[in-house]
């Protein structure tokens, strides 16, 4: 197969953007995990990213490498290539492409669900393993709940509720909590290479996602600050602890538990049966928690890195 490929930076077009979804759920279905996360397909239309096409020789979209913004002098890609167009090239192309627009920088290529074909793609470019992304998932209707957590929720058009002594929990509100959820988020993954690097247009961006609930975000507050929260996603009947923070003057007192099962309640409430959050293998303290809470590994994403 004849491989073309096309560099673009910033948004791609409605019709870039689609074909390129329309590839992802293709290798989905195919695979069994999404080839991009979430903050990739989002910024598909956002003006940061550099995008690499791949075409066949009738013009068919056949592959797609996303190279994120680079922090830290390091760089992040994610890539997918058509199930019918694997072992022609297109993998190959498409990691050229990123390694060369990564050259003045370290490169890292993630690789969802850890498949053959990815990681056989990131050592024949030189890359080696360097982080664990674990999912985990819990069955919502086995759970037996958590006394110290029972009740810790908060429904929509309620008063806030005590979470733990003194710090009480409630809901967040569009247009009003963007700036303050910021903060706290970028107080509590500080060293977190993802997660801690969220803007105002990140979150505004998720705020108009259709699963988005302002009901699903938890807000934990002492003395009118806040000083944690949990952020539930609900589809269909699939639950995800999408992301829970504590700031470091309100860390060890038990908090992020709490947190996590206000979460989990929230959801089983909302009719989940299945609940999934993401978390480092290598964050003990959090594993060792979420299997405290009955969750257990059910994938592993893998993050190679190019030498320092």
């Amino acid at each position: 197969m004849t491989v073309r490929t096309s560099r673009k930076h910033g948004a791609l077009d409605t019709a870039e953007a689609d074909a390129v979804r329309r590839l992802a759920d293709t290798a989905a279905e195919a695979d069994g995990v999404a080839p991009l996360g979430e903050q990739t397909l989002l910024d598909l239309t956002a003006p940061r990213a550099w995008h690499v096409l791949a075409h066949d020789e009738q013009g068919t979209p056949v592959g797609y490498a996303q190279l994120w913004p680079e922090l830290g002098r390091r760089r992040a890609a994610e890539l997918v290539v058509a199930p019918a167009a694997r072992g022609s090239g297109v993998g190959t192309a498409l990691m050229n492409e990123v390694m060369d627009l990564a050259s003045d920088a370290q490169a890292l290529l993630w690789a969802h669900g850890t498949l053959p074909g990815a990681t056989s793609l990131a050592r024949h470019a030189g890359l080696a393993p360097v982080r664990e992304l674990w999912r985990m998932a819990l069955d919502l209707d086995a759970w037996a709940g958590d006394e110290a957590g029972s009740g810790a929720g908060v429904a929509e058009a309620e008063a806030p509720r005590e979470l733990v002594p003194g710090v009480t929990l409630r809901t967040f509100r569009p247009d009003r909590d963007e700036h303050a959820w910021l903060a706290a988020n970028a107080a509590a993954f500080a060293e977190h290479p993802e997660q801690g690097r969220m803007n105002l247009a990140d979150l505004r961006a998720r705020e108009a996602e259709p699963w988005f609930d302002p009901g699903g975000l938890l807000l934990a507050e002492r003395d009118d600050a806040l000083v944690g929260f949990v952020w539930t996603k609900l589809v269909g009947t699939v639950g995800e602890i999408y992301t829970v923070g504590v700031v470091p003057r309100a860390q060890g007192a038990g908090l992020g538990r709490a947190l996590t099962v206000a979460g989990l309640e929230h959801l089983r409430r909302r009719g989940a049966h299945r609940a999934e959050l993401f978390t480092d293998a290598d964050n003990t303290p959090a594993v060792h928690l979420y299997e405290a809470l009955g969750f257990v590994v059910d994938r592993t994403d893998t993050q190679y890195a190019t030498a320092d």
